[in-house]
Parts: C-alpha cells; structure tokens; sequence
C-alpha cells in the first residue's frame, strides 16, 4: 500500500439485518486536521474483507496518483 500521512484506507465489517449476511465496506479517508477525518471515497457491499481492501489499496493508489498530478499542475498554474 502506497504510504501517505494526509490518505489512507479503512475497511469496515457492517451487518445489514439480524441473521443476515455481513457485508464488507471500504473507505479512503483524508486527514483535514489533527482531529477530523473525512471520507474521500467509499464503496460497499464486498462479500470478503479481502475484496474490500485489495479495492482500497487499488484506489488509494490512484487517489495520491491523481493528488500528485493535481499538485504539479497546480504549481505549473502559479508560474505563469
């Protein structure tokens, strides 16, 4: 997993109805301050734990991919 200190995965088992079968959630969270986190992306409904992190840990990825792509262009912006 891509290492960051602002974004990161979480994967969250959640329990739909009583008897039911559990379903699996992931989320990318962003660090806004040193106490508030929020939620950057989300998808839910993963049979295994596993299919919700190899989805986080995919879309982690792209997302500090993107982050960076956003930050070059953005100082290329200030330049001119």
């Amino acid at each position: 997993m891509a290492a960051s200190k602002k974004y990161e995965s979480r994967v969250m088992e959640s329990v739909v109805e009583e008897g039911a079968a559990k379903e699996w959630s992931a989320e990318i969270t962003r660090r806004a301050t040193a106490t508030k986190t929020v939620v950057s992306k989300t998808q839910g409904a993963f049979a295994s734990e596993a299919e919700a992190q190899v989805w986080a840990e995919k879309e982690l990825a792209v997302f500090l991919e993107l982050n960076e792509r956003n930050k070059i262009k953005s100082r290329n912006k200030k330049r001119d």
